[in-house]
């Protein structure tokens, strides 16, 4: 058996096995491409008019948002001008968001992520709405079954000559509609794997810690991960602390943030936890976020380790890259051109199993079609 004959059935045995997983991950990509751009449209709450008054302070939002989630919230979240406050609770059951007006505290919303359409959307993109550790090692084997498709399908389309070359290039129209969809499979399959491999390697950086590993030692030219020390403060001093240590640390990171910035600060859950802040230059990404940690009684700037301790400018280049690989997943990185690519990547890798599993089909069929008996010559 030659080469690409054993590439083939390596191409088709994978896709025939995952190409389910493929259309389903493809399918809910590209409606988790615009999620920031449809809300935008849809949900009015995220934003709110500037008014010519001081906003309310951490401390005071908590209160009545403590009241609206029946539950002290984890962090409280500085959208920038003109935007609404989301105060986050969460646990290992329950996510909710309480939507506040900074300005005068008022509840415009709570949202119970839980049940949100573009959350629940996410959940079955991740782990396929299965228990985490059932569901993600499904999704990120069919992920790296993709990749390994992609590297195999180039292979296979490969033209062997120059003659064969502007033939691969090109969907011819005018032709059958079993010949149009062999042109379907291969040109976009092929055009799209210069994209979709971006899309593949960061969803497993997600997807295998192994692979996320592997990822840093590459790009830190040899390094290992460092591992995240959650850093904590000093419970001897809770006695002389002074209150509303959020409120703070809260006007410090405004004071460096610009007025279309986002500024969140995440309240200590326990007695030893640090009270942290952050502030992303770049609100709609992930990627471009300063995080700080201070002891929640004496308000001294704590130390962290980890890929997200510290500011993103000042990071190597294996933590960058880390820390842009979810905006790199879904395109944020670029932008909207960048979205738009993700979303032409994911429809065309959603359409591939399909229009692979009738190419498949049509030679199955064609192989068990008995061929035509020649009718006996007629004497003369």
């Amino acid at each position: 058996m030659s080469f690409k004959k054993i590439i083939g059935q390596v191409h088709l045995w994978l896709g025939l096995s995952s190409g389910l997983i493929v259309v389903f991950l493809g399918i809910t990509g590209c409606i988790l491409a615009f999620e920031h751009e449809i809300k935008y449209f849809t949900d009015k709450t995220q934003f709110t008019q500037e008014e010519a008054k001081p906003l309310l302070p951490p401390s005071q939002l908590r209160a009545i948002a403590t009241k609206a989630l029946h539950a002290d919230p984890r962090s409280i979240e500085y959208r920038g001008a003109g935007k609404s406050v989301f105060a986050y609770y969460y646990d290992e059951k329950d996510y909710r968001v309480a939507v506040l007006n900074p300005y005068s505290g008022e509840i415009l919303k709570v949202r119970n992520m839980n049940t949100e359409f573009f959350r629940v959307v996410m959940i079955g993109h991740y782990y396929l709405w299965l228990p985490p550790h059932i569901g993600q090692p499904i999704v990120a084997s069919a992920t790296l079954i993709f990749l390994v498709m992609l590297i195999t399908g180039v292979i296979l389309w490969w033209p062997r000559n120059k003659a064969a070359r502007k033939q691969r290039f090109t969907i011819k129209l005018n032709v059958r509609w079993r010949r149009r969809n062999y042109d379907l499979h291969n040109v976009l399959g092929f055009y799209m794997s210069w994209v979709a491999v971006f899309l593949a390697i960061s969803g497993l950086v997600m997807g295998f810690q192994w692979f996320a590993r592997t990822v840093y030692f590459v790009s830190s030219a040899g390094k290992t991960m460092p591992a995240h020390e959650h850093p904590v403060s000093d419970t001897t001093l809770a006695a002389t602390a002074g209150a509303k240590g959020e409120d703070i640390i809260w006007q410090q990171l405004r004071a460096i943030a610009k007025p279309d910035e986002s500024v969140a600060v995440y309240l200590p859950a326990t007695s030893s936890d640090a009270l942290e802040g952050a502030v992303n230059h770049r609100p709609g990404t992930y990627y471009n976020t300063d995080y700080y940690h201070y002891d929640q009684y004496s308000l001294k700037e704590l130390p962290a380790t980890g890929i997200y301790a510290g500011k993103f400018k000042d990071a190597a280049v294996a933590d960058k890259i880390a820390r842009m690989n979810y905006d790199i997943h879904v395109g944020a990185v670029l932008g909207l051109p960048g979205k738009i690519l993700m979303f032409a990547a994911s429809l065309i890798a959603a359409s591939l199993p399909i229009t692979g599993f009738y190419i498949w089909w049509g030679r199955r069929k064609k192989k068990r079609m008995p061929a035509k008996a020649t009718p006996p010559s007629m004497p003369l």
